[in-house]
């Protein structure tokens, strides 16, 4: 279809043309940064952590006295958990993930103290059993034996404290020691002495999941017990079990396993309610980005159906000489559907150079990632339908008009 009669027309209706266009650009422009800010969202809450959490849940204490020796407590607190109904396997750790607690350390290659630190990692302390009570997998070496173990409350009271192991997520063993194995190697967290690369899992989480800070990637674990003061006792629930009826027994039995010692529950519950909680507001931040998306959208339809439908009311004249001179339905309909062909793409032209714009500034004040070329033609297409979609009924009724009867309304 020539389109140049088609310019000379919008020539004719300037102000009305560029507010269409203005209106797609405008809507193009938040409409691709909004769409990435929802990917970006989604994929942070639909992130896997590795840990078998809908089988977890997790509780802790405190005393209402001073305790010196704690270790005995833990061991019998541990027992304890394991003789409750439901429970398959029980250990203890300072944190976890989407816990409130969040403990990095710096760890260096070489033993002097003055060295900067190769990366920051998060640092788990853990009992025995953490691996298999969190779900993990070992994807390289052993895990903790036995008599590598050393009570936490011993350690923080020692001067030079020795740990001998360690075991590291796949991420920080391929960021320490590219291309080759992590077992054996050497790192320096504790003291002048290193701890030594036992095993590699393959998923470890930071305590806060979906961080964008690179060194939220990294974690570690090593065999330090922490007691039932500090620590956190995390339950693993046999399949089919209840994980809050198994969490309220758990309670009630570590409440009842101290006689002569007060303690209260400090926090308890399920991982899944824990996660839930944490994404609470990306959640919130996905439905407002997706209801301002729908409502540039709806908005822009109508803008150009308005705008279609007005023309029509316009051009009748124009409409019947053209079907008296033999110009077929199919004709009307095109020239109606490549006018606002020619708007929308220039209001995405537009659009595409301010979704740029906006990507830039949420980089520099926000720290976004720039936002991916991907999703401007993603942005066109979606705007060339919803475009060709809203203007196909002023056009078929324009189409539909008589030659007698459009001559006659002119």
């Amino acid at each position: 279809m020539d389109i140049l009669p088609i310019l000379s027309t919008l020539k004719r209706h300037k102000t009305a043309a560029g507010l269409i266009v203005l209106q797609v650009a405008l809507t193009c422009a938040i409409v691709c940064n909004a769409l990435f800010l929802i990917f970006q969202r989604v994929e942070r809450i639909n992130a896997v952590t590795g840990i078998a959490e809908k089988e977890l849940v997790t509780l802790s204490l405190s005393s209402m006295a001073r305790v010196e020796n704690p270790e005995p407590q833990t061991q019998a607190d541990l027992a304890a958990l394991r003789q409750v109904p439901g429970v398959v396997s029980v250990a203890l750790t300072n944190q976890f993930a989407y816990g409130r607690n969040s403990n990095n350390s710096g760890v260096r290659l070489t033993p002097d103290s003055t060295q900067s630190s190769r990366v920051v990692a998060g640092h788990y302390t853990t009992g025995p059993g953490f691996i298999a009570t969190m779900g993990l997998t070992l994807v390289e070496g052993r895990d903790f034996e036995a008599n590598e173990f050393v009570a936490g409350s011993t350690l923080d009271n020692n001067a030079d404290p020795r740990v001998p192991s360690v075991i590291i997520n796949k991420v920080m063993a391929d960021r320490l020691w590219p291309g080759q194995s992590a077992v054996g190697k050497a790192i320096y967290v504790y003291g002048d002495q290193p701890q030594r690369v036992v095993g590699v899992v393959r998923d470890l989480p930071s305590p806060n999941p979906g961080s964008q800070d690179e060194n939220a990637l990294n974690t570690m674990m090593f065999p330090v017990q922490p007691s039932f003061r500090g620590g956190n006792f995390m339950i693993r629930v046999a399949p089919g079990a209840d994980p809050e009826a198994v969490l309220k027994a758990s309670a009630a039995k570590l409440l009842a396993n101290s006689p002569g010692l007060r303690r209260v529950i400090r926090d308890q519950d399920t991982i899944v309610k824990l996660r839930a909680a944490y994404y609470r507001q990306d959640g919130s931040m996905v439905m407002l980005l997706a209801g301002v998306c729908v409502g540039l959208l709806v908005v822009t339809a109508f803008g150009i159906v308005g705008l279609a439908s007005f023309w029509v009311q316009q051009r009748t004249r124009m409409i019947g000489t053209r079907r008296a001179l033999g110009a077929t339905r199919g004709q009307i309909l095109r020239y109606f559907q490549t006018e606002n062909l020619l708007l929308t793409s220039a209001g995405i032209v537009l659009g595409m150079v301010g979704a740029y714009g906006i990507s830039l500034l949420l980089m520099s004040h926000y720290e976004l990632p720039r936002l991916p070329l991907l999703y401007l033609p993603v942005g066109a297409l979606a705007l060339w339908a919803l475009g060709q979609i809203a203007v196909l009924a002023p056009a078929r009724r324009a189409a539909a008009l008589p030659p007698v009867a459009a001559l006659r309304g002119g």
